[in-house]
């Protein structure tokens, strides 16, 4: 038995090895057609997929303190005719630019703080706009987007950085324009939070060509810390995690704001539904307590109306005061879990039951069915249930029928976000590919990963890249092709 325990030490310990070498920097830029392929590349599979990330953890040797924190790096990979091509490039950000000029870290962060002590940071609220968490091509515009400010806009062709984009003057500046929208019925939906202690939520509309349909300013209770929305044909949803946030610390420059939330599980969560309709009416139910970064999707039937999200007991909060992933404790990292909610606006009742029994993140659908009931939910988990470490391969869920497909590789394997791709010619739901970049914890390298989302235990293709791309956050696609 303690040579059993001994040996699953061991391999935790090299997992976690591995994982943690996908959180080193990549400085490099590059552009090139991949030419290593196994399996083929469909030749329906026509756009270009948009990824972000963290892609420096450093500023000249200095360590960052939180990852969310590390400047923006889009990826774009290109398919066309059977081929791919691949390119990478920075968001030039005015903090990426003043600080690759300095050789040293000049800006606070989410849980970054100055090097100097407390005096180097006290009184120092302005944060770095990393340009990190998503990126969107949306209108003819391209914007690589960070919750707490403007997206920046980027040339879709060679992702040049054309600077800060008010998006056709619906951004005050004071304004910030989140990095999770929700596209439905061909209108993009997005929101953002203004204030700490006094917040406003804005909601905002856009049509196809990126103009505002409307937008809308609700004053809010309590401190919110939202990272994502939902949005069906008549309802916004947002999930309002019990924080409160004790900001002096962080004022006089002792403590990062990420060391300032406080997160209590014996508050209840707040389900906050806004119509989409009329004055935009504003209804809160409330459940017990969990908190989760990501949704899947909403929908209404009914008469009431229904939505998936990861819910885990507690916030995590990094220990250590550098950015250092070979220490991390997983058996105390959130073991996010998938639920279903019922709410019930008529009688203010809230439901809910667990839809799977393994850890997950980054829930996806196909795109046409956000906003509407749908059969099958596509996200990372964990490859054996029981588990509580880096997610190391992707379900597809069948919700009607209760199957689960598991895409897993090797034990070093790290695939990042399914993203859904519809079939061109697709009629049925799950008539299309899911693609990830997948990160060799071993070879230190990445590659694209192109499955059947029919039946994703179906690899269809490999496309090695000659480099590793870090553990990121989003990406998207358009059936556009960028050359």
């Amino acid at each position: 038995m303690t040579n059993l325990l001994k040996d699953n030490l061991t391999e935790t310990q090299e997992r976690i090895k591995y994982w943690a070498r996908g959180y080193k920097s990549q400085p490099n830029e590059y552009s090139y057609e991949i030419d290593r392929i196994e399996g083929f590349i469909p030749t329906e599979l026509q756009g270009t997929l948009f990824r972000n990330g963290v892609g420096l953890f450093e500023i000249n040797g200095e360590k960052i303190g939180h990852p969310f924190d590390g400047d923006g790096m889009v990826c774009a990979i290109t398919f066309n005719q059977g081929k791919a091509h691949f390119k990478n490039r920075y968001v030039r950000t005015e903090g990426y630019l003043k600080e690759q000029e300095a050789g040293e870290i000049l800006y606070r962060g989410f849980g970054t703080q100055k090097s100097g002590g407390w005096l180097a940071n006290i009184f120092d609220t302005k944060f770095k706009n990393a340009a990190n968490t998503n990126v969107m091509y949306w209108g003819g515009k391209l914007w690589a987007m960070w919750e707490g400010g403007h997206p920046h806009q980027l040339d879709p062709k060679n992702l040049e950085t054309i600077g800060l984009d008010d998006v056709n003057g619906l951004l005050e500046s004071h304004e910030s324009f989140s990095a999770h929208p929700r596209i439905i019925d061909n209108t993009f939906i997005n929101f953002g939070v203004t204030g700490v202690t006094s917040q406003s939520l804005v909601i905002s509309e856009l049509d196809n060509r990126g103009n505002k349909l409307k937008k809308h300013s609700h004053p809010l209770k309590d401190f919110v810390f939202f990272h994502d929305m939902l949005a069906t044909p008549n309802y916004y949803i947002f999930i309002q995690h019990p924080f409160n946030v004790s900001p002096l610390p962080f004022l006089l420059g002792f403590k990062t704001i990420e060391q300032c939330f406080n997160y209590n599980p014996k508050q209840p969560t707040k389900i906050i539904v806004i119509s989409r309709q009329g004055n935009h009416d504003m209804e809160i139910l409330e459940t017990e307590s969990f908190f989760g970064f990501h949704h899947g999707n909403a929908w209404e039937k009914d008469g009431k109306i229904y939505l998936e999200t990861i819910c885990s007991n507690f916030f995590p909060k990094k220990k250590q005061a550098e950015l250092d992933f070979t220490q991390i404790d997983f058996d105390e990292f959130p073991n996010g879990k998938m639920w279903e909610f019922e709410l019930n606006l008529a009688e203010q009742t809230v439901t809910r039951k667990q839809l799977i029994e393994r850890r997950c993140e980054f829930p996806s659908v196909h795109p046409n069915w956000v906003g509407q009931e749908h059969s099958y939910l596509y996200m990372n988990v964990n490859r054996t249930v029981g588990e509580n470490g880096a997610l190391q391969a992707i379900m597809k869920l069948d919700k009607k029928s209760g199957e689960k497909q598991i895409w897993s590789s090797t034990s070093n394997l790290f695939p990042g976000e399914p993203v859904f791709i519809p079939h061109p010619q697709g009629i049925a739901e799950d008539d299309g590919w899911i693609i990830s970049m997948v990160y060799d914890g071993v070879q230190h390298q990445s590659y694209l990963i192109i499955l059947d989302a029919k039946d994703i235990t179906k690899e269809i293709g490999k496309l090695y890249l000659k480099h590793h791309i870090p553990h990121g956050f989003h990406g998207t696609w358009t059936p556009e092709v960028f050359n």
